[in-house]
């Protein structure tokens, strides 16, 4: 048996390749480790509605880590099994910020039951990026004329989207008003011209999310393997035993590995499920 229990894997960039697909090779490498007694965790940045399309062709019992890490559910049954929470006045505080620098906050609550994702208070925007967006991403909104005087309850992340130089701007002023209360991350992804400025709690990573679920299997850190390639996954990279970065990822990624992998258009994953294996 291999000495690691849990494969954390990443989805954009990791799990598929840059076309968007979950290969034939990657679902049986996946299944190779689940037989091996190795859980597999699938932890993304994307919301859950979106994460859920490369559960079921995995065909296995495979919990989500989603929103980097403030919501954890288990599609079987789309049971809420960690759901993250702003301190009292934080998310008040932080919306206006965000709106007078000119940005359209974004808002995710656990609304899949409800079958929407996320609060806004318009759909329409003069902003190209944000406009992008709304059109990949029709009627998965709610619209809440008041979110910034009065947000919704129940929020446990959100964003705003610009440019690169935009959002590392307003990230690095709201880690400035709020240095305890907030994780802040800016990334693009590969679906999306834009930039986001993603939102937490402070201490909410994808990591956290991780090591919730390990914590509840008995699995220690030294036991997790955690693959992916974006600034959002540097946390669970450096903390967990192996950590190993995409062949396409960032090189600060790189650079917080133990291993790094081939490309995700070569199949990189199978490698590590291969060393794990080994």
């Amino acid at each position: 048996m291999s000495r690691f229990r849990l494969l954390a894997v990443d989805i954009d960039g990791t799990l598929v390749n840059s076309r968007d697909e979950l290969t034939a090779a990657t679902r049986v490498a996946l299944r190779r480790a689940v037989e091996s007694g190795i859980r597999v965790v699938l932890a993304t940045g994307r919301r859950y509605a979106r994460a859920l399309p490369f559960v079921q062709p995995l065909e296995l019992d495979v919990p989500v880590v989603t929103a980097s890490g403030a919501l954890i559910k288990d599609p079987l049954d789309h049971r809420t099994l960690f759901c993250a929470a702003f301190k009292p006045g934080v998310l008040e505080g932080l919306l206006p910020i965000v709106d007078r620098a000119g940005y359209e906050p974004i808002l995710y609550g656990d609304t899949f039951a409800e079958g929407f994702d996320m609060y806004c208070r318009t759909t329409e925007v003069a902003q190209a990026e944000l406009a992008e967006f709304y059109r990949k991403n029709r009627d998965c909104q709610r619209l809440w004329p008041t979110l910034v005087e009065s947000p919704p309850p129940g929020i446990f992340s959100g964003f705003a989207m610009g440019t690169r130089e935009q959002m590392l701007t307003l990230g690095a002023e709201l880690e400035r008003r709020y240095p305890d209360d907030l994780y802040i991350h800016v990334l693009r992804s590969p679906r999306y011209a834009g930039y986001m400025c993603e939102i937490a709690p402070a201490g909410v990573t994808k990591w956290s999310g991780i090591a919730h679920l390990a914590r509840d299997w008995g699995i220690a850190d030294a036991e997790i393997c955690a693959v992916g390639d974006d600034v959002n996954d540097i946390p669970m990279i450096r903390a967990a035993g192996l950590g190993v970065a995409m062949g396409n990822a960032q090189e600060e990624v790189k650079q917080a590995a133990d291993r790094i992998a081939p490309c995700h258009d070569d199949d990189g994953l199978t490698h590590v499920v291969d060393w794990l294996l080994q």
